[in-house]
């Protein structure tokens, strides 16, 4: 199979866990999606994360997790990092780097924190260790449109604060069939992720993080302010800062050497 992709599922408390796995290399390297995981799981998406992120598959076996498909109310980022930790023992991964993306990298924080063994280097992307105005303003504005299950306006509202302005015009056309592709069934998860997200607080635990750390971030983020990135690496000893100027919270995703500056970090 191309990229040696392969989709999994691990079943825990009585529900799953959703994952997939390519590359060739030995090394295991662990990517954590954000809050957008809770519209669309990972499953079936094996080849498309492969050829996204096919500049790891020589050196990696390279692992993406969803979070579990059914998760308790009041489930916090650090609870989501101990489903990972108990995810990794269970596919014998004893340590990796880690790439933590948006909500990724809050649980990726407490992966660090909590379970320091398993965490050789760690990448924070668009993510915060403490809720702001910004984030504060967004998030409770999206959980509200999804306690009102308009996911209409959700999906639209997530697309203008994400993208910069340039990508939303070019995604515009396309978003009534992106919205029914990623329509989930239910929007409880949404919800419980958000909550999540704006419970989080690992300000404290993260200054105790000793692992080589790269925090990137975007000078335009509406979702989690301008300042967040900064701030987090403040606050570990020892990190490396990379902030993208005239990008938002997708500079994982639209800045062209995400990957290239990630890769070159890792492999150091």
């Amino acid at each position: 199979m191309i990229y040696n992709a392969d989709n999994g599922t691990l079943n825990m408390e009585e529900t799953e866990m959703d994952y997939i796995v390519f590359g060739k290399g030995h090394k295991p390297l662990i990517f954590i999606p954000g809050l957008g995981d809770s519209l669309k799981s990972v499953k079936g998406s094996a080849l498309m994360f492969a050829f996204l992120y096919r500049m790891f598959a020589h050196d990696y076996r390279v692992y993406v997790f969803s979070r579990k498909n059914k998760l308790k109310p009041n489930c916090s980022t650090r609870d989501m990092a101990a489903d990972l930790a108990w995810a990794m023992k269970q596919l014998g991964i004893e340590k990796a780097h880690v790439v933590g993306i948006s909500q990724g990298g809050m649980i990726a924080q407490y992966l660090a924190a909590d379970f320091a063994e398993r965490v050789e280097k760690l990448v924070l992307a668009v993510t915060l260790c403490r809720q702001n105005e910004t984030s504060r303003s967004v998030i409770s504005h999206w959980i509200t449109l999804a306690e009102q299950n308009d996911f209409q306006e959700l999906f639209a509202d997530m697309a203008e604060k994400i993208y910069t302005p340039w990508r939303v015009r070019i995604q515009r056309p396309f978003n009534p069939i992106l919205k029914r592709i990623l329509r989930p069934k239910s929007l409880n998860n949404f919800i419980i992720q958000a909550q999540a997200c704006l419970s989080h607080d690992s300000s404290v635990l993260v200054t105790g993080i000793r692992c080589p750390v790269l925090v990137v971030g975007g000078d335009q983020d509406q979702v989690i302010g301008k300042d967040s990135a900064g701030e987090l690496a403040w606050l570990i000893p020892g990190s490396q800062l990379k902030i993208y100027p005239g990008y938002g919270h997708s500079a994982y995703e639209e800045a062209r050497d995400f990957n290239r500056v990630v890769f070159e970090f890792l492999k150091d």
